[in-house]
């Protein structure tokens, strides 16, 4: 039984909403882990940081990854060696910073994330695929005024 079927008509429609979304997250979540283990023998983590890469194609400090990836540094060293080690990503001298340096994908690490890109994204949009268009347009704003309320609440 999920955390959702548990709770009884006297809970707050706001909590069984709140436990439906983690449900759904975690749900769709376990898939992608799975299909990115099966299929590209990689995991979410480093799917996610070669993703970051893509986006910055100058590459990032290992501080910055960490920050965007909201996990501690450690994590980010660990998978950084490991693609480093695969000849995914490659790590840059800053010229203005010494003790510093910038990760970026390599051109094998662009051409395997664009493939694992490719296939992610086929599984999101099946994930939705219960929705039409206009469900997902107005879910997409429904959750617009929610993540808006706890950006401006403190």
């Amino acid at each position: 039984m999920d955390l959702e079927a548990r709770l009884h008509s006297e809970h707050p429609e706001a909590l069984r909403l709140w436990l439906r979304l983690l449900t759904c997250t975690q749900l769709i979540e376990k898939r992608i882990r799975s299909g990115l283990r099966e299929r590209f023998g990689t995991t979410l983590p480093r799917f996610d940081l070669m993703a970051q890469l893509e986006r910055h194609p100058e590459g990032l400090k290992m501080k910055e990854l960490s920050a965007r990836l909201m996990v501690t540094g450690g994590n980010v060293t660990g998978i950084t060696d490991q693609l480093v080690a695969e000849g995914l990503v490659e790590r840059v001298e800053v010229e203005e910073d010494r003790r510093a340096f910038r990760v970026r994908l390599t051109p094998a690490g662009h051409a395997a994330f664009a493939d694992m890109a490719q296939v992610h994204e086929a599984w999101i949009v099946e994930a939705f695929s219960a929705l039409s268009d206009r469900d997902m347009t107005q879910l997409y704003r429904l959750l617009g005024k929610v993540k808006a309320q706890q950006t401006t609440t403190p």
